[in-house]
C-alpha cells in the first residue's frame, strides 16, 4: 500500500494516469512537472531545488518523464545534437532525479522507485535496428538504475528499484502509431500492479505491463 507518492511528469499521457491510479487507491500524491512547475529533468539545479524543497518520505517515487524525439531510421540520419537530447532526457535525467530523491525514501520500511523505460531499449530483444539515439538512451537508464539498485540495497534494504515497459499507450507520444494501444488509465494500473508484486530480491530489474521480465 503506497500512503505517500511523488509522480514526475504528472502531466504527461501515462503519468497523469498514474497520479489518477494511485489516488483511486488512496495514496496522497505530489506532483511536478515542466509544463505546471518547471521542473526540468534535463538541468540538475531545476531537479535540486524542485526535490530539496521536499520533506517526504515517499513511499513511492515514479517518473514519467521522457521524450521521443525524431527516431532515426539509418545511421546515416544519426546526429550528435539528437543523440545528446535523447540521453539528457532518457537517461541522466532520470538518474539525477534518483540521486537527489533518495533522501526522500525510507530505510527502515518498503519503498519504490520505477522509471520509464521501453521494450526497445533492450538490446537482446532488439531486431529490427534503428531508433539508434532512444534505445541507446532507454539502454542507459536501464545501466544506471541497475546500478543504484545495488548500491541502495545496501543503505534501503526493503527498496525496490524498476525500469518498467508500458506498453505501447495510446497517447501524443504515440500519436501516429497503429492501433492496439492501450489507454493510459489501463496502463497506470497494470505498471503499479506489476511495481507493488516486486519484492527487493527483484530490485534493479526491467520488467513489462504484465510483469514479464525483459532482457538487458
Amino acid at each position: 500500500m503506497t500512503d505517500q507518492a511523488l509522480v514526475i511528469g504528472d502531466t504527461g499521457g501515462i503519468g497523469a494516469a498514474i497520479r489518477s491510479e494511485l489516488e483511486t487507491r488512496g495514496a496522497v500524491v505530489t506532483g511536478l512537472s515542466r509544463s505546471r512547475d518547471g521542473f526540468d529533468v534535463s538541468d540538475e539545479d531545476s531537479i535540486a531545488s524542485a526535490l530539496g524543497a521536499l520533506s517526504g518520505p515517499f513511499d513511492l517515487v515514479f517518473v514519467a518523464s521522457g521524450q521521443l524525439g525524431t527516431p532515426e531510421k539509418t545511421l546515416s540520419q544519426l546526429g550528435a545534437q539528437e543523440m545528446a537530447a535523447q540521453f539528457a532526457v532518457n537517461a541522466m535525467g532520470l538518474a539525477l532525479v534518483l540521486k537527489h530523491a533518495r533522501r526522500l525514501l525510507p530505510r527502515d520500511r518498503p519503498a519504490r522507485f520505477a522509471a520509464l523505460s521501453a521494450r526497445v531499449g533492450s538490446i537482446g530483444d532488439n531486431r529490427l535496428g534503428g531508433w539508434y539515439s532512444y534505445r541507446a538512451a532507454k539502454s542507459a537508464l536501464n545501466q544506471l538504475i541497475h546500478g543504484a539498485s545495488v548500491e541502495l540495497a545496501r543503505s534501503h534494504p526493503q527498496l525496490v528499484l524498476a525500469c518498467l515497459h508500458p506498453g505501447t499507450v495510446d497517447t501524443p507520444f504515440t500519436a501516429n502509431y497503429p492501433r492496439g494501444k492501450l489507454t493510459p488509465a489501463e496502463a497506470a494500473r497494470r505498471l503499479l500492479d506489476v511495481l507493488e508484486g516486486l519484492s527487493p530480491t527483484q530490485t534493479g530489474g526491467f520488467y513489462d505491463y504484465a510483469g514479464k521480465e525483459i532482457p538487458w
